[in-house]
This record gives C-alpha cells, structure tokens and sequence, in this order.
C-alpha cells in the first residue's frame, strides 16, 4: 500500500459478570474484527485493544447473590470471555482487564492529573442509602419503575427495557436491591464533572469535526444516530455528574479523606483502553501510551449505542481535559440485536451464549460470523433467529460460495488432473467485475457498512456461479478440451480473488480456499486478474460448508423456548412477616382528575379521593391509560409511601396495577361497588 494509515481500534469492554452472547458479538467485537482484519490486509498499521470492564455495583450484586467475592465472579467471567474471543477467532492485540493492579494505576493518574488541573467540583449532595445495611447505593443498587417505559424493574443508571439512561432520583418508588426496602436520602459527597462548561467546543466538536490542539474529524462520515443522540443530549443541556461512587469495590479515589469512594465507572473503564495499549507497549517493547497522541493515528470507538453517551460526550471531554490525547476519529456505535422476536437480556438469560455456540457448533466459526454480519444493526435494530440462520447458511455459504469453489476445484481435477489450465483471452467483463468488487469492499469496510461489504464480496461468488452457469464447461470437454481449460482458469482466477475479498469476514474459509489454491494471501495482488500461473498444481477440495438440518435449528429453538418457560414461571418474592404487611396503608380511591405530566411520555398527575381527603400521585400507565380513560375508576391505592418529587409534582403515594406477560398494565379494581377511602386487607 502506497501510503499506509494508522488506528488504533477500541472494542467496548465487556462487562465481567456475565458471558458474552450474539447482541455483543454483533454490537462491538465482530464489526471491530472484520475492519482491522481489512485494514491489516492492505498493509494499514493498526493497534486493536479490548478486555474486562471488572468494576461497579452490578459485580458486587452479582457477588452478593452467589456468596462470593467480586474478584472471583470477574475471575471467572474474565477467563472465560477471554478463551471464546480466541476461540471465535477475534483477534485483539491485547484482551486487558480493570481490576489489575497497572489499571489502577493508570486511573488513579489520570484522575490525579484531571484533579490537580481544578477541573473537578466537590459537592455535597443528597443519595439514596439502605438503612438496614449502612450503605449508600450505587446506581446499579436502585431498582424501581423507568419513568419512560413503566417498566417496573429499571435500575438507577438505565432502564434494559427501554435502554434509557436514567439517575436513580428518576426512579419510580425506588427500592434498594440489597434490602428489597426503599431507601433514604442521606447527605453524601463527591467529586463532579461539570459536562455543562463544555457544551460549547463539544457542540462545534461533534457537529463540525473541529478542536484547537486535536485532530479533525469528519462528521459526515459518522452515523445519523450517532450524531442525533449526541446532539440531543447537548441540545439538552449537559449536567454535572459524579466521577466518583460510595462502593469499596474499584478503583480507590487516590485523595486523603476519601476511604470508601472509588472512581466512577465510567471514568475507570474508558481509560482501560488507555492502560491496555499501555500494557501492550511494555511488552511489545514501544510507547504505548505514545500511540493515544500521535497526531496521524485515528482513534475508532466500536460500541452499542447505549454507550454513546459514554465514548461520544463524557470521554473526549476527559481526554480533551487532561491535554494531549487524541479524540475519537469515528464512534461506529450499532443498534441492538434481537432474538427471536424479543430483545436479548442477560437478566432474563433470553440469548444464544457464544461459548455455548461454539460448543454446539464446532468448526462452524464462521457460519455465524457471515450470519451476524449479514444482519448487523448498523443503522436500526435488527433480528438473530435460528430458521434465518439455516437459510443464509443453506442457500448462500452451500448453494452460493462453496458450490463454486467445489465445481471449479473438482472440474479442475476430473479434466485436467487438478493442473491449471492455459489461459486464453481475459474476460474484460468479469476482471472489471472483479475490480468493481475489490473498490465496493473498500468502500464499504472504511466506512463502516459492514453488511454491505459483505453483500459485495458475496457477488464474487454469484460472479463465479453464473460463469460455470453459462459456460457449461462440463458439455463443452466433450468437443473442446482448450476452451474447457480456458473456461475453469478463469473460474479458478475468481475462487482466487474471492478467497482474497473475503478473508476479513470469513477468516477460516479464506485460509481454506487458499490453501486449496496453493496460494499465499499476501501474495495476491488485486490489480492483476491472473494469480494462479498455467500448470501449478491445486489440491482435491473438500466441502467448505456443510448444510444445517432442520433437526439441528429446531434443538436450538427448543432450547431457547425452555429458556422462556423458565422465565415464565411466577416469581414469588420472600416471605415476609404479618406485622411488616400490616405496615401497608392500602385504601380503595376513586380517580377525580388526571393530565399528563409535561416532558414525560409515560406519567400521568392522578388527583385522588381517599374518603374525602384529596391525594395526588403521579403514575407510569400513560402508555396503557388515557387522562380520560381513568377519571371516575375506584383503584387500590397504597397511601403511606414516602412522598416523592417527581418531574415536579409530589407524588403522595402508588397505584398498585396488575401486569401481564407482554408488560400491560391493569387497574386492580373491587369487584363490587365500594365507596373511596375503604381499606383493602
């Protein structure tokens, strides 16, 4: 390559509490894959960087739970995500983690660095705290109802439902999930990042690629989405937020005064990419640290768009703060991928595990690498399912790839025992084809749209398909063995240059083909037609695919199905003691007037009466109920919950619903005609 360019390449870290499943392999890791591959293939210098998220209160949860120790569920998850990357055949020049002691390190600096700068601001402030245990909560450590979706068991820092990124004062009767009780507001402090001092060169950042003293970005060259959220949150006006958290389970704020605070996680894990590269410097032997700020490097965030916020807004301002990083060149942040027809949930175990995969399907790599890529949510969300999968599978890597490299290989060998035969005169038509092919590729993998890459490289092998098609060099040996030859070294060119094209998305494949060929990747050259020379020997092929039975995809979906039975089962919570339900004040109330609540989709102001006495709550059923729908209902009404301010209003208490599998909601309603104010027992 005439003139080489330099990335380095970040996939999101994933987080060491769970394995990894399809919606992660399709949202950060294979799209990552696939584009250093391509760019390691025309000779671009590329650093790939990735490892374990190992901190936050989700792992202590989790640790909680299953009577361990947080070390011992990252351990665990650590290994193990690590083995199925190198099994998958992703291909990170170092898999980190963050609960190491050089992380640390780096976090604590850099922290340091940001703090001595001034840059953040100490505040005192009020946050949720578990009486019975003593402890303030972490966001992941507040569950209660989204108040975008109603969903009633969204956490403090988003909702899984509806991927909204929330803070746990915007919860919905808010319970600690370490007590199963609501929590208090108590008095805290912590360290801030005033995000709104910065709207203005993050603005002219995003919109138009432009900062003093980094390098340029084009912006029209990053997804509409990508920019969309980017612009609303800006639009929106940013708030401060804490860079650190009340957890002894992190990295330690390195301040005096500050013993049971760690960094946010936000802040620890982003600079994960930062202390990895610097890892992979000490033991490749170069500045690691060096390559963050050199002014031709890019820098190229692969994401799920429930970061973007994260990678987009939050860590350039970090980076731009601290002086001397480079800011993210690209963020190709994917949609999410469903399962199914319902979203993939780790919390649910509703997925395809890819370790389990890769048990269930051994050697069969890269059917799903050419599934999922087939399908990535570039630009919207899309859909995994199993009949899919046998279709793609079936009728394009058999019926498409791998019947014309088998009939071009085999046909070589029954006429001309397995020799390439002599050239004739080129076909322009199907060496400009090729051509054509090699350029969509490019275009395609540099900027971003994976699939459609794919979708040019599989042309190749339709090329080859309909030449055989056309030709029928099977009929034409019997009069013509030259142009027979002629005929399948044109055919063998092709199964060359597809073996090429194809390497970055089908890795095992390609290096099978070829090696079939006789022939080096890095040998080929795309702008010469000709790479297998008159006379050359090829080796008998064997199957590069083999088809997927019904029976096989029909276990998987028995599989998954089990899976939702389980989920399905009704959920008893613990028992309980009759004094502690003795202490719930439920009363029959009858709904006198209710509006939606300004700037909230999903809440509706109810104005109640209780026996004459007039109480307000606001509720998350605007998606079920109209204002009109609910006025004159006689409801349950639990009454002495704690009074919460709520987009404003002050909500005097809860309506208690009934929910059904699919998520709607229903009044629970006294089945004769009882007056307001009645107590229900």
């Amino acid at each position: 390559m005439a003139n080489p360019q330099k990335f380095l390449v970040t996939s999101a870290l994933p987080y060491a509490n769970g394995p990894l499943h399809l919606g992660h392999v399709a949202g950060a890791y294979l799209p990552a894959d696939i584009f250093v591959r391509y760019l390691r293939q025309q000779g671009d210098d590329v650093i790939f960087i990735c490892g374990s998220d190992e901190h936050g209160a989700a792992i202590t949860i989790k640790a909680k739970k299953e009577n361990s120790t947080p070390q011992a569920v990252v351990d665990e998850f650590h290994e193990l995500n690590k083995q199925t990357f190198q099994k998958f055949g992703i291909e990170f020049d170092l898999y980190d983690r963050t609960s190491s002691e050089h992380h640390h390190k780096t976090a604590q600096d850099f922290f340091l660095n940001l703090y001595e700068k001034g840059v953040f601001e100490k505040e005192e402030s009020a946050q949720f705290f578990d009486e019975e245990h003593q402890q303030f909560l972490a966001d992941r450590y507040v569950m209660g109802t989204c108040p975008k979706c109603s969903h009633d068991k969204a956490y403090g820092d988003q909702c899984e439902k509806c991927g909204s990124s929330l803070s746990p004062s915007e919860l919905i009767n808010p319970i600690s999930t370490l007590s199963g009780k609501p929590p208090v507001m108590k008095e805290t402090y912590h360290w801030y990042l005033p995000m709104q001092k910065h709207e203005a060169w993050l603005r002219d950042w995003i919109e138009n690629g432009k900062l003093e003293g980094v390098q340029q970005h084009d912006p029209k060259k990053w997804k509409p989405q990508v920019l969309g959220q980017c612009k609303s949150w800006v639009d929106g006006g940013l708030q401060p937020r804490a860079m650190t958290r009340d957890l002894d389970w992190g990295v330690k704020v390195p301040l005096e005064g500050a013993d049971g605070k760690v960094l946010y996680v936000w802040l620890d894990a982003p600079i994960g990419y930062i202390s990895a590269t610097k890892k992979l410097g000490e033991q490749k032997g170069f500045d690691g640290e060096a390559l963050w700020k050199e002014n031709d490097r890019k820098l190229v965030h692969f994401i799920g768009k429930d970061n973007i916020v994260f990678h987009c807004i939050i860590f350039p301002i970090l980076l731009k703060l601290h002086g001397g990083y480079n800011l993210p060149d690209n963020v190709p942040a994917n949609e999410f991928l469903n399962l199914e027809g319902d979203k993939l949930s780790t919390s649910r175990n509703w997925a395809v595990w890819l370790h389990e995969y890769l048990e269930d399907f051994p050697g069969k790599e890269d059917e799903l690498r050419y599934v999922l890529t087939s399908i990535l949510p570039e630009y919207r969300d899309s859909e995994f399912t199993w009949k899919d999968y046998q279709a793609r599978v079936n009728n394009e890597l058999v019926a498409i790839l791998g019947n014309f490299v088998n009939r071009a290989l085999v046909l070589t060998h029954k006429y001309f025992e397995g020799k390439v035969p002599a050239a004739g005169a080129q076909n322009k038509e199907i060496v400009e084809a090729i051509g054509v092919a090699y350029s969509e590729v490019d275009a395609g993998i540099r900027s971003y749209n994976f699939r459609q890459a794919l979708t040019e490289a599989m042309k190749v092998a339709r090329l080859g398909n309909k030449f055989l098609a056309d030709t029928e060099p099977w009929k034409l040996i019997k009069s013509d063995e030259t142009k027979t030859g002629e005929i399948l070294n044109i055919s063998l060119q092709i199964a060359a240059h597809l073996g090429n094209i194809i390497q970055p998305f089908l890795p095992n494949t390609a290096k099978k083909l070829l090696g079939f060929l006789g022939l080096d990747a890095n040998a080929i050259c795309r702008n010469a037609f000709e790479v297998l020379k008159a006379g050359e020997t090829i080796e008998k092929p064997s199957l590069l695919f083999q088809k997927i039975e019904d029976e096989v995809v029909e276990k998987q979906i028995e599989k998954l199905n089990a899976s939702k039975a389980v989920q399905n089962t009704v959920n008893f919570k613990e028992n309980t003691s009759f004094d502690n339900f003795q202490l719930m004040d439920m009363k029959l109330a009858t709904i006198k007037a209710a509006e939606k609540v300004k700037k909230a989709d999903k809440l509706l102001q109810l104005k109640l009466d209780v026996g004459g006495v007039e109480k307000t709550v606001v509720s998350g059923i605007a998606q079920h109920y109209s204002p009109d729908e609910v006025i004159g209902k006689t409801v349950l009404y639990l009454s002495n919950l704690e009074p919460r301010k709520i987009r404003g209003v002050v909500s005097e208490g809860m309506i208690l619903m009934a929910e059904n599998a699919e998520g709607a909601l229903s009044f629970m309603v006294p089945e004769k005609d009882f007056e307001s104010g009645g107590e229900v027992r």
